[in-house]
């Protein structure tokens, strides 16, 4: 006597299959398929359109950020007695020109001097921490060899550490290296950072598959070319926007270069800092130095922001 034939259910595909062959008017299959249909336009909609709520919220979010520009201005825009009034001013005044002609040719600031050199160490800075960070991120992230995970958990213990503690040897380094009182002393200490690390080892554990690194080896390429051609290709969302932090954190960095800089040679920060050295400080004309400051800041990110969102958009894994 043979075993009775049971119905076996199709597979998933030839399903589908099955249902769009016999979508025919009239047909039992008809509903399933349109069933089918508004489910898989259902499970491509990512989103609903936000409402008047998120809107609203956004708009407070954009307004209260916005408002210290606007206060800087204002305060840019009078003159001595402005900061010195009882009542607000909310509409700024007519002085903004004169005063930013002031922090211009100020020769006790050294204002272009200053930016030249904020310009030179931020983007020196920057360049070096994304390629040490990618190059050990990597090392950290897909390759094996012994006291790994100790090493990464030393470099982000480093973290941990106040930069006020380091600043005696630091400054007796660079002196011995006789590069104190020049733009080196700020910048080799700042090659290498340990939040880079860390930044760059999360990102490529998870954004680089260990098939593509092996496939690059079995085609002969070596490490270094495995690197170029295949990580550093990988981390570029996630280096755009550490080099942009980078950058926007040696900018506005104050507390070492003010230590270890001439005050002839200084970073903005430094410089903007010589306006308030006097016996009396003109407010105005420290906060038209602060906007004048922070503009190539607001350029840079006119100019990198949907470039670095487009990256981050096109580094994405898709699961």
């Amino acid at each position: 006597m043979s075993a009775p034939v049971l119905p076996v259910a199709p597979a998933p595909e030839a399903a589908a299959d099955t249902i769009t062959q016999d979508a025919r008017p009239g047909s039992p299959w008809n509903a399933r398929l349109k069933e089918a249909n508004r489910r898989r336009r259902r499970a491509q909609v990512t989103g609903q359109r936000p409402g008047w709520f998120s809107y609203t919220f956004l708009i407070v979010v954009l307004l209260a950020s916005m408002f210290p520009l606007y206060w800087s201005f204002l305060i840019g825009s009078g003159d001595a007695s402005t900061i010195t009034r009882r009542e607000i001013v909310w509409w700024p005044g007519g002085n903004f020109l004169s005063n930013a002609a002031a922090v211009l040719n100020d020769p006790s600031v050294n204002f272009w001097r200053a930016i030249r050199n904020s310009i030179i160490v931020s983007t020196v800075v920057a360049a070096s921490v994304v390629w040490f960070s990618t190059l050990a991120g990597f090392a950290f992230a897909k390759l094996r060899f012994r006291g790994k995970n100790g090493l990464l958990i030393f470099v982000i213990a480093t973290m941990a550490v106040p930069t006020q503690l380091g600043v005696v040897p630091l400054f007796i380094a660079m002196s011995e290296l006789r590069l104190a009182g020049t733009l080196g002393a700020v910048i080799l200490p700042a090659i290498v950072s340990a939040f880079g690390v860390f930044w760059m080892t999360q990102y490529l554990s998870q954004a680089l598959p260990y098939e593509l690194i092996e496939a690059a080896r079995v085609d002969g390429a070596s490490m270094i070319r495995t690197f170029w051609s295949v990580a550093l290709p990988a981390a570029r969302p996630a280096a755009a926007m550490l080099g942009l932090f980078i950058f926007i954190a040696t900018w506005t960095n104050f507390f070492w270069p003010f230590i270890v800089l001439d005050r002839q040679d200084p970073t903005l920060p430094v410089a903007l800092s010589l306006l308030q050295s006097n016996w009396f400080v003109d407010y105005s004309i420290v906060m038209a130095g602060v906007l004048l400051s922070t503009t190539p800041l607001l350029i840079l990110f006119a100019v990198a922001g949907r470039h670095l969102v487009s990256g981050i958009m096109q580094g994405a894994v898709k699961g």
